[in-house]
């Protein structure tokens, strides 16, 4: 039977003892309504019928000892974790962590090798251009700065040119 309302409502409480006339009314004005839920409602009563001709059954004594051994089981047995905030913080900040430190690491790396490989390539186009050309003496090192100062060309000055003309 689907589970309309009032009609579970009776349905219930048909489960549990008779139904008072006017209960009974109101079921019979609800299944009127409802074209197929009167077979449905038959087949629930005859149900009903059937078990309360089945003797009673008495409990052992021990039945307040079994149900609780069976609920201690079923406390003690691993339930799958559900997901919660607390739960994901505790799991995922660490995993958070450690996926941003082998990102940092690795960007290190990548860094390094970058400039590692201009510097090879630096340094193989300066061996490139000094190919063949005469290496500086050790004196010509020594007196490099002076050399250098040396070797520039002066700037005139036009004022003593002008005085000289």
């Amino acid at each position: 039977m689907k589970d309309d309302g009032p009609i579970s409502r009776l349905r219930e409480l048909s489960w549990r003892r008779r139904l008072t006339e006017t209960e009974a009314a109101e079921l019979r004005d609800r299944l009127a309504a409802g074209p197929g839920a009167r077979a449905d409602w038959e087949a629930e009563s005859a149900l009903n019928a059937a078990l309360d001709r089945l003797p009673a059954f008495p409990a052992p004594s021990n039945f307040t000892a079994r149900v609780m051994q069976a609920v201690d089981r079923e406390a003690a047995r691993p339930r799958p974790v559900r997901w919660s905030w607390s739960w994901s913080w505790r799991v995922l900040v660490p995993r958070l962590a450690a996926a941003t430190a082998v990102m940092v690491v690795g960007g290190l790396m990548f860094h390094q090798h970058n400039v590692r490989s201009q510097r090879i390539a630096l340094v193989k186009s300066v061996a490139m251009a000094t190919r063949g050309q005469p290496v500086l003496s050790r004196e010509a090192l020594e007196n490099f700065y002076a050399i250098r100062r040396m070797s520039r060309p002066q700037h005139a000055d036009d004022e003593l040119l002008a005085l000289m003309q």
